[in-house]
């Protein structure tokens, strides 16, 4: 029979993003963003119990809990244990060494390359959960690891890849483990001698003026945000801020701000995943706009413009389905505006 270890060291050499462990259910992985079954053995309390522990956790105490793992493989991963109407479960992630680059992923590399290559300001990467923003972060991580000389401070919860240093030094936090919280990890970082810092989430009005402040002191900071587009984190980032910042805030942050890259996963008509991305430059009249909270002219503004920093997500669905990256169907599905979509297809402005 196998165990536990077993489907650990199986799932991810045949794909899997994921692999999700439930007392009483068959294992279950991850692969193309859809869950399917791994094995029809259903898992016991003694083999959740006995993993459980042999991760550093208590079955009888530890409600859930955040954790990096070696495996006996050597390999590390991510593991998140909790409890389901009783039962113990996990879902497991490796944590990864081999980073893709730009043109792997489909990102924009002319222009992402322009942003990093600025010594501070703020650039954020938003979209929903799944939707590859920590492996395109890591990509633009790489890209100054090998390009340029920085001290990379990077506070993440958890760490979702490892980097050797190349031409960069790199300083990774772990939330939990090398601090207690975002707030303070970023605090201390600029006693830290940064030239870039990766926050892993803007999750409060703390850690978001933080981050433009870092920015406004002269860094280069990265951060995600959990938002499906451009003018919605604008929004999100407007309204995390208490009503005594908010004006200095958005100032703040229509000044400092170099550009906002939100991204999805679809199903590919080729099998696997496509990205789809929407940027936005900051730059010109957009600087006013994010200050007044404009976010109608911004949305409106990505719709017709024809600069290469700014593209909407219309625009980039109708892209992949002329090039048959994606089935209308699926374009359809993920628009903002399906009708919208349908007037683009036919070639109606």
């Amino acid at each position: 029979m196998p165990t536990i270890h077993d489907y650990v060291r199986s799932a991810f050499t045949e794909g899997a993003t994921d692999l999700i462990l439930s007392e009483g259910h068959p294992p279950r992985v991850r692969i193309n963003g859809e869950i399917i079954p791994f094995e029809n053995h259903p898992l016991d309390h003694e083999e959740m119990v006995s993993f459980w522990q042999d991760v550093g956790a208590d079955p009888a105490t530890d409600l859930e809990k955040d954790i990096g793992w070696s495996s006996g493989d050597g390999s590390r991963l991510r593991v998140n244990l909790f409890k389901s109407l009783g039962g113990l479960c996990a879902v497991l992630r490796p944590i990864k060494r081999s980073i893709p680059d730009f043109q792997e992923l489909g990102l924009p590399s002319p222009l992402l390359m322009s942003w990093l290559a600025r010594r501070s300001g703020l650039i954020i990467v938003s979209g929903p959960t799944g939707c590859g923003k920590s492996t395109s972060v890591a990509s633009c991580l790489d890209w100054i690891n090998h390009h340029y000389r920085r001290h990379v401070v990077t506070i993440e919860d958890p760490v979702e890849y490892l980097f050797e240093d190349d031409l960069s030094h790199f300083s990774q936090r772990e939330v939990g483990q090398d601090t207690p919280s975002f707030s303070i990890a970023l605090r201390a970082a600029l006693r830290q001698s940064p030239d870039v810092i990766f926050l892993g989430e803007i999750r409060d009005e703390d850690s978001a003026l933080i981050a433009l402040r870092a920015a406004e002191t002269g860094h280069l900071v990265l951060a995600t945000l959990h938002s499906p587009g451009v003018a919605e984190s604008l929004e999100r980032l407007g309204n995390l801020y208490s009503p005594n910042h908010r004006d200095a805030s958005l100032q703040l942050l229509s000044n400092h701000l170099i550009g906002i890259l939100s991204q999805r996963l679809l199903p590919s008509a080729e099998g696997g995943l496509h990205l789809v991305v929407e940027h936005l430059e900051n730059e010109a009249a957009v600087r006013g706009w994010i200050r007044e909270r404009q976010q109608a002219e911004i949305r409106d503004m990505l719709h017709r413009s024809d600069s290469p920093g700014n593209l909407s997500f219309l625009k980039s669905l109708c892209d992949a389905v002329f090039a048959g990256k994606i089935h209308p169907a699926t374009a359809r599905a993920a628009a903002p505006n399906p009708l919208d979509l349908d007037r683009a297809l036919r070639g109606i402005a």
